[in-house]
């Protein structure tokens, strides 16, 4: 409740903030928030040409499969990557001027996922052109979001606040985040694992949110329950668990920066 009345007094910054944060991403690009749908293009490109010959991954619709799976990652790892050095790029401000230090990571983590939102526009597009076409369980799009945007919100808060403390947690990060993407389901389906070993791949969060989206695009289908509800509950223990720590170091903040 105090994160909420917090966010509601300095709901001008907030806002300006999230503008400034998606407007400055691409900021002298030629491009500009064009990138947004090139990045996740140039890389199911990539991965389209690689996997399905050379690694003779044999998946129906697999240029969908793909698209649905990058979009959602990179929704992920960019507001982690910028959410958890928000904190230390506004030393500045925080040692002048007082306010919710929270808004900071938040800032990036809502211009994710309006930049999310647009990005959705391409999966749209390629399933329309590529035969799959659409459904009413698109309306379930905002609940997925939602639980993704409240799962990477609270790892940022968490690592936003020990990136102050700890100098190499950028480092670390980035190494386990490049690990968690071939251990997630982006590029290949679950089942080629065995039935015996499937489980340690849904321990995972993001497996299940990436299934998600792709039954309401891909298989016009509801997401399987227990899933969704083991992800709603991962996704406010996280929350929680990454406010508390942001809570109890931003105390020693202007000192470190």
């Amino acid at each position: 409740m105090q994160l909420m009345r917090n966010l509601y007094s300095y709901r001008e910054l907030l806002k300006s903030n999230v503008k400034k944060e998606i407007r400055g991403k691409y900021k002298g690009s030629f491009l500009g928030i064009l990138w947004s749908f090139l990045n996740p293009l140039l890389q199911v490109a990539v991965y389209a040409i690689v996997f399905p010959y050379i690694m003779r991954i044999e998946t129906p619709n697999y240029l969908q499969y793909l698209i649905v799976g990058i979009i959602p990652w990179t929704f992920f790892i960019t507001v982690i990557n910028q959410g958890m050095i928000a904190v230390r790029m506004n030393a500045g401000i925080i040692k002048k001027v007082y306010f919710p230090r929270e808004i900071l990571p938040i800032s990036v983590a809502i211009s994710g996922l309006v930049n999310f939102f647009i990005s959705c526009l391409i999966i749209l597009i390629f399933c329309i052109f590529g035969g799959l076409g659409i459904s009413w369980h698109l309306i379930l799009l905002p609940v997925i979001a939602l639980i993704q945007f409240v799962f990477t919100l609270g790892l940022v808060l968490a690592l936003s606040a020990i990136n102050i403390f700890i100098k190499d947690t950028e480092y670390i990060v980035q190494f386990i985040l490049n690990m968690l993407f071939y251990a997630t389901p982006i590029l290949y389906p679950a089942s080629l694992f065995p039935d015996k070993i499937r489980w340690v791949l849904y321990l995972n969060p993001l497996t299940g949110i990436i299934d998600a989206y792709r039954d309401i695009f891909m298989y016009h289908q509801m997401p399987n329950m227990i899933s969704t509800l083991y992800l709603i509950v991962i996704a406010i223990v996280f929350f929680f668990i990454g406010l508390a720590i942001f809570r109890k170091l931003e105390k020693g903040f202007a000192e470190e920066l």
